[in-house]
């Protein structure tokens, strides 16, 4: 397995040196770094995104959505019905601080959202609506509702399948419940492939979409502030990018106890600045709402809208809100499963509130930004992304590009020590937890922190979308398979719940 690893990443960067052969005489050492990951982006995004020759439309898309829906009515509606047991597990009203695991409900939350209400819900929703026009952010709501029922199934995987060393340090996530669960099911050796596929691609959504798309876009508006064009920064985004993983390697040293205490701190905070601004522009502009809110739902089934119309519309709908809120890529059952619990579906529980925080609450607000301000146009450009969002506060608020700029930081630095904790479980699953093995990794993450500051926004954007979608695969064959055992934990959990409050009534 070691071996087969260790190829895979040769030919990865070898990939990139031959890219950096056809580049044409770069003129400064971030568009050298952009050579060498453009011919990787063009193969990845031909592959994860492989498209239905009937309907046009990527497979992987048509796989989240259906799993999203389909578990949805199999545990009927618990997204809606479960909201008053998500809030009480929360609150301990079901648990004991006794309970094996490293870090309480609330930690498991913040430390998994901090990796899920980032810049994709920034940057991300402003290149949804350039893209696929105001009808996409309907359809971004939409799938994080349904998306809640997702990560629902895959955090009670996670905490059941998880395992925990002598030492009480806890290791879980899809490549546990993939291989144990499968087993469980008499199909060990599928098991074992999707976990492999599954830690394999993991790390590469680590480098991609929690690692790559932060830094580029904190670079992005670093740049806005500090002068545009004429910044220091412009043409040096390698030296921004240094300082970040400093800053970056300081943390994730600690491992994630250290994750979790950052993260409770800071994710909060974080989104106190920005929806209270976004808020305020709302109510600038409440006269409009109602007439945006029809122009959504009109543009999201108008077939001859901007962006490809409705299925443009759709795509671009889906394919934001899966990167936002992780819902059925199986990377949020990594910290979930670090959580002091007896019961696996009560951190499941917990874990659907995640998608309706990042997508159906902060991504909407931002859309709505964008559009009441006026920032979104059917020639606006989505490689601006972060720009975009920038301008549309800028509009109203002056002043706020700096607080955004610490706000952005802030958002892509949880999001990077978040998913440093995600991509090295998958490394520890695939080469183990040699204190050696594990600091290679740590170190690697750092220098792709740097590289994400370099590359152009069209590259990175195209890379980590296809390295965090081949979560997809392994991860949902694998739920589908573990229904199951899945409601024989909420069945569990249920009946636990039924006792304590009557008990406490």
């Amino acid at each position: 397995m070691k071996r087969f690893f260790f190829t895979f990443l040769l030919l990865l960067f070898s990939s990139a040196l031959s890219a950096s052969e056809v580049a044409t005489a770069p003129q400064s050492f971030d568009l050298v770094i952009d050579g060498y990951f453009k011919t990787i982006a063009d193969y990845a995004e031909a592959i994860v995104f492989w498209k239905d020759p009937y309907t046009k439309t990527p497979l992987v898309l048509i796989l989240l959505a259906s799993a999203a829906i389909i578990t949805t009515f199999i545990f009927g509606f618990v997204n809606i019905t479960g909201l008053k047991t998500a809030v009480n597990t929360i609150r301990g009203k079901y648990g004991s601080k006794d309970d094996p695991g490293e870090i309480n409900h609330f930690q498991a939350l913040t430390a998994a959202l901090s990796a899920t209400v980032g810049l994709g819900n920034i940057a991300g929703v402003a290149v949804a609506i350039s893209i696929g026009g105001a009808g996409a952010t309907f359809w971004m709501i939409l799938c994080g509702l349904f998306g809640m029922t997702t990560k629902f199934c895959e955090c009670t995987l996670g905490v059941r399948y998880r395992e925990i060393d002598e030492n009480g340090r806890v290791k879980g996530g899809g490549m546990y419940y993939l291989s144990k669960g499968l087993a469980e099911m008499g199909l060990a050796p599928l098991g074992k492939v999707l976990a492999v596929m599954f830690a394999l691609a993991c790390v590469g959504g680590a480098i991609g979409a929690g690692n790559m798309f932060q830094g580029s876009q904190a670079y992005t508006q670093m740049v806005i502030i500090s002068g545009g064009e004429g910044s220091f920064f412009d043409e040096n985004g390698w030296v921004f990018g240094l300082i970040m993983a400093i800053a970056v390697g300081v943390i994730i040293i600690g491992g994630i106890k250290s994750i979790a205490k950052a993260t409770a701190a800071i994710v909060p905070f974080m989104c106190a600045i920005y929806l209270l601004a976004a808020c305020y522009i709302i109510l600038i502009h409440i006269g409009e709402v109602p007439g945006v809110i029809q122009r959504i739902i009109t543009e999201a089934f108008n077939p001859t809208a901007v962006g490809g119309g409705l299925l443009g519309a759709i795509i671009q709908g889906v394919k934001r809100a899966a990167f936002s809120n992780e819902a059925g890529l199986g990377s949020a059952p990594i910290a979930h499963s670090a959580v002091k619990t007896k019961r696996p579906a009560s951190e499941g529980y917990v874990a659907l509130l995640e998608p309706f925080i990042d997508t159906v609450v902060v991504c909407t607000i931002t859309a709505l930004v964008i559009i009441l301000t006026g920032q979104y146009t059917e020639s606006s450009d989505w490689t601006e992304a972060i720009a975009v969002t920038s301008r549309a506060f800028e509009s109203v608020i002056p002043w706020f590009p700096y607080v955004l700029f610490v706000a952005v930081l802030l958002f892509a630095f949880s999001t990077m020590i978040s998913w440093s904790y995600y991509g090295e479980q998958g490394w520890v699953y695939i080469l183990g937890n040699s204190k050696a093995s594990i600091m290679a990794y740590r170190i690697m993450f750092c220098v792709f922190v740097v590289m994400g500051c370099t590359l152009s926004f069209g590259n990175i954007l195209r890379l980590t979308d296809a390295l965090i979608f081949s979560m997809v695969f392994p991860n949902l064959i694998g739920l589908f398979i573990l229904i199951p055992k899945i409601k024989e934990e909420v069945r569990n959990y249920k009946a636990h719940v039924k006792a304590v409050d009557l008990e406490k009534s």
